[in-house]
């Protein structure tokens, strides 16, 4: 990989496995905007940057060198071969399929926090709608980052903003029944700080059982919560779009989502999120069992 910094602009190289459509639209992350140029404007970690792909070159503005080093290289998953997971999952035709469709998808770093209360209102809830109340949500409790592209960002709110909002004022930002659980996650983490950001070191199983603890977690949200912040690849999460592709290509339409994820878990052992994911986006692009 080479970085060379132009101007207010990163330019990256000779970087494999990395295509911002499948990085964004798998399910994974919530604050990104899809541009008329076909780009992507992400909020994270403070930041706002707009991320590209022209010809084998990514391009990352509003960012240089320090930021790609010490936030961005972790936060899209750089220093992880790609490639040798794509071999060790290739092993039938359907997930052959599914990585070839997806073959850029990789697996974001992002905080805890933040992805327990993304999560949270994801729960029976639409990609659209849940990026609105994200979005709702840091305009009012966040802090304001910049101006970027005329367009105003702010931060995920703080830990403590929330903890201690009112339920009306988080319930004005559309997050509706989720308005207290957002609240009461909020609370917790602060009092089970120590637990949640251990979680990456703790077995599966135990970080499972932990965050059921959370009103408005079950096995679906707690498992995303896992897999996109907690680097616990051994897990499976099953929503419709991946409960209709297993149904459809892996296990009888009858299959429960347990079912489906043990099935899954058991294929695909360590590598179970990865697989996960390029077939979540595969179907979901493909309207595969719709």
């Amino acid at each position: 990989m080479k970085v060379q910094e132009k101007s207010d602009r990163l330019i990256i190289s000779e970087q494999s496995d990395f295509e911002p459509k499948h990085i964004f639209e798998c399910g994974q992350a919530f604050r990104w905007e899809k541009e008329l140029d076909n780009s992507y404007t992400i909020v994270a970690n403070k930041r706002v940057i707009n991320v590209s792909k022209l010809n084998d070159e990514i391009i990352i503005k509003n960012s240089n060198k320090e930021d790609f080093n010490e936030i961005w290289k972790d936060y899209f998953d750089i220093d992880t071969d790609y490639s040798q997971i794509k071999s060790k999952l290739n092993n039938d035709d359907i997930m052959k399929k599914a990585i070839e469709f997806g073959t850029g998808i990789r697996i974001l770093n992002q905080q805890e926090y933040e992805m327990i209360i993304s999560f949270i209102i994801s729960a029976n809830n639409r990609i659209p709608m849940i990026k609105k109340v994200i979005s709702n949500l840091s305009k009012k409790f966040g802090d304001f980052i910049q101006e970027y592209n005329s367009k105003k960002y702010y931060s995920f709110p703080s830990i403590e903003r929330l903890a201690n909002a009112d339920v009306e004022k988080v319930a004005e930002c559309k997050a509706g029944f989720r308005s207290e659980r957002i609240i009461l996650a909020s609370q917790k983490i602060i009092q089970d700080k120590d637990i949640v950001y251990n979680l990456k070191s703790k077995t599966y199983d135990e970080g499972l059982e932990y965050l059921k603890t959370y009103k408005g977690i079950g096995d679906k949200v707690a498992n995303c919560i896992l897999l996109f912040s907690m680097k616990q690849f051994a897990t499976f999460p099953v929503d419709v779009w991946v409960r209709r592709v297993m149904q459809t290509l892996y296990v009888p339409n009858t299959a429960k989502d347990l079912e489906i994820r043990k099935f899954a878990e058991n294929k695909f052992k360590d590598l179970s999120g990865y697989a996960q994911q390029y077939l979540f986006f595969y179907a979901r692009e493909n309207d595969i069992g719709k």
